[in-house]
């Protein structure tokens, strides 16, 4: 941390160099600052931006006129918000947020560490203000829209100074058709930067992408190519949408550079032009064998193809039949996890798996509890896929990640014209989709407690009555519930319902936390072999990595190793084959190490939690901020951990 510091520390002292011969009107040294920041700050000269230390931006919208232009983006919002919440659980307590805006560098949703939302929200960094480059001159949002590009904004290379606090990375969205659409942005201190940060942006903002392209052209055929297979299904894939009379409606932006075509050259053109392919020799083939990619030629260069989506229909005696099309991997897909393939060594792991697997296929509700990140979603599905409901669906809610407004609505439905908004056809909840299969309830000890009466009611009468409706439905669920949180003492404190956590608490297990299990080594060697899959070649990890990866205490669990190890693998270059230490967070070289075997023996993980803080508090000189960076936590949760709270 203090090398990352003393980095910064540096770096601020070459752009105050800079930033005062910029305002003389003096020619700055090549490579003194980034060249997509020197084109904002000459742009925000343009503008006229004042930076004196009174200015005050636009006022942020009001919660109506927000909620018109969240309304006037669904679609963004629709596929960025599972998007966002996946980017912030990999970054939680790390003093950041999560920012999705508007093509007008308008803020439509954020999520962040309380501690940090605070100080951003002195700046006007919440929904509902714009970040337009022109109103607060150099910006991550704002001058990622104006380049049109993935652009990383550090400290004082933000144009006006009381914005110098911030470190911020954003990458543009691109919509179906090309045009930009929005930004996704995550922001946090000046002085904890992460190298790695603009690559996590750019890849979760193609994840947008794709989804967005995959659900506008639903219903015609979806062509992927790339000349490597591993890359099919992938973000870098290119997607073509074709109509069913072989016409090219839409070509991604990764398609496109593939091509090496422009937009206007491919799209409202014969599928023949564009790919110099048959149409129908390509659906003829994918008929036969869905599972393999085919081969074309385009432009000398060869693409493997897939494609996806609904087939053209087919004349057989006089008729029009319309063939689905499923949707495969080039590899055949995995099959799903079961409790036996979480075994991996540990005793208190393989502990918990015995008791579950007691009440496979009985009408006991299985409560699942354990710290965050360490594994509870991929416990209740493996219990899933165990169980004799393995072939109906499986359907998780997170209670605390839905606003309290509309978690009634999700798990229960709710019948057309029930409220502002709702859908006119209604729409059923989670519990009628899990009908026949597993309702997942993560972090149960969340949810409001008027709706816990409810729940307490549908579990004992065996249907649920949508919003709006007098109609009661009858539904057969098995039950998985999940919290990080005692619920014994919630009920103590009142906060959750003393007869549904007795209703729920059919089988109670507990998942031990990363740091505790002894599995370590190949549990990562497992997630490297999964993560690199569709890879060409076998991928492993060095020495020097492992050993970082089993030395480091895992605040974030296995949710954290597992971003850890997606990340290394997806900064690996076409032609490399070993993770290392090169490819690892800089999280993994600043924080201390696993608790020690006196650590280990400690009474609870309170205790040991309670040590750790106390080693870190002492590391930094008994400065509590200093200390929460090198943890990785916010300064409240260290204040917890040392019982100062």
């Amino acid at each position: 941390m203090r090398q990352t510091h003393a980095v910064a520390d540096s770096h601020a002292s070459q752009l105050e160099i800079a930033r005062q011969l910029f305002f003389a009107g003096r020619p700055l040294p090549e490579g003194m600052v980034a060249p997509a920041v020197l084109r904002s700050w000459e742009r925000c000269l343009r503008f006229g931006l004042d930076d004196g230390p009174d200015r005050s931006g636009p006022i942020p919208l009001d919660r109506l006129a927000l909620k018109t232009e969240q309304e006037r983006n669904r679609c963004l919002l629709m596929h960025g918000r599972p998007i966002m919440e996946h980017v912030y659980e990999q970054i939680r307590d790390s003093g950041c947020m999560v920012i999705l805006a508007d093509a007008n560098g308008l803020l439509l949703e954020t999520v962040g560490d309380p501690d940090f939302v605070d100080r951003a929200d002195r700046v006007a960094l919440l929904a509902g203000a714009s970040w337009d480059e022109t109103l607060r001159g150099t910006n991550a949002i704002g001058t990622a829209l104006s380049e049109e590009s993935p652009v990383t904004i550090l400290g004082a290379e933000h144009y006006l100074r009381h914005n110098a606090f911030l470190t911020c990375c954003a990458s543009p969205i691109f919509g179906p058709d090309g045009h930009l659409i929005g930004v996704l942005d995550i922001s946090g201190d000046y002085r904890s930067h992460q190298r790695h940060t603009l690559g996590l942006v750019r890849f979760s903002s193609s994840i947008v992408e794709k989804r967005m392209f995959e659900s506008v052209y639903a219903q015609d055929i979806l062509l992927a190519f790339h000349p490597a297979a591993d890359y099919l299904g992938s973000p870098k894939e290119g997607l073509a949408a074709v109509s069913r009379d072989g016409q090219v409606l839409a070509i991604n932006r990764q398609g496109l550079e593939l091509l090496g075509i422009r937009r206007v050259d491919a799209v409202h053109r014969d599928f023949s032009m564009v790919f110099e392919s048959n149409l129908s020799g390509l659906v003829s083939r994918a008929r036969q064998n869905p599972q393999n990619p085919a081969e074309i030629r385009v432009n000398g260069q060869c693409l493997l193809v897939q494609l996806r989506g609904t087939l053209p229909p087919i004349a057989v005696a006089g008729r029009i039949i319309d063939t689905p099309l499923p949707v495969r991997s080039v590899t055949a897909r995995p099959p799903a996890a079961t409790l036996d393939s979480l075994l991996t060594g540990d005793p208190q792991l393989e502990n918990a798996i015995d008791r579950a697997r007691r009440i496979l296929g009985r009408d006991i509700p299985l409560l699942i509890q354990g710290e965050s990140g360490a594994g509870k979603e991929m416990f209740a599905k493996a219990f899933h896929h165990s169980g004799p409901r393995r072939g109906g669906a499986f359907v998780a809610l997170n209670c605390a990640s839905i606003p309290e407004t509309l978690i009634e609505s999700e798990l229960f439905g709710y019948q057309g014209g029930a409220f502002t908004g709702a859908l006119k056809e209604g729409a059923p909840g989670k519990i009628q989709q899990a009908h026949g299969g597993t309702l997942f309830l993560d972090e149960i000890g969340d949810m409001p407690l008027n709706l816990q009466a409810r729940l307490l009611r549908v579990l004992q009468e065996r249907s649920v009555t949508p919003l709006g409706s007098t109609r009661s439905v009858q539904v057969d669920i098995s039950l998985v519930c999940a919290t990080h949180r005692k619920l014994r003492e919630e009920v103590a404190r009142g906060n959750f319902r003393e007869d549904l956590y007795y209703r729920l608490n059919g089988m109670s297990i507990t998942l031990p936390a990363l740091r505790e299990r002894t599995d370590i080594r190949a549990l990562t060697a497992r997630l490297v072999t999964e993560e690199s899959a569709n890879r060409a070649l076998p991928v492993g990890i060095s020495p020097n990595a492992m050993r970082r990866i089993e030395q480091y205490a895992w605040p974030g669990n296995i949710r954290q190793l597992f971003n850890t190890i997606r990340l290394a693998v997806a900064l690996l270059d076409d032609d490399e084959t070993l993770i290392g230490e090169q490819h690892l967070p800089d999280e993994l070289f600043e924080m201390p190490a696993r608790a020690t075997k006196a650590e280990d023996d400690a009474d609870s993980l309170d205790e040991i939690g309670r040590l750790a803080a106390q080693r870190a508090l002492e590391a930094a000189g008994g400065n509590i901020s200093a200390a929460a960076r090198r943890l990785g936590i916010s300064r409240n949760t260290l204040y917890r951990k040392l019982g100062k709270m």
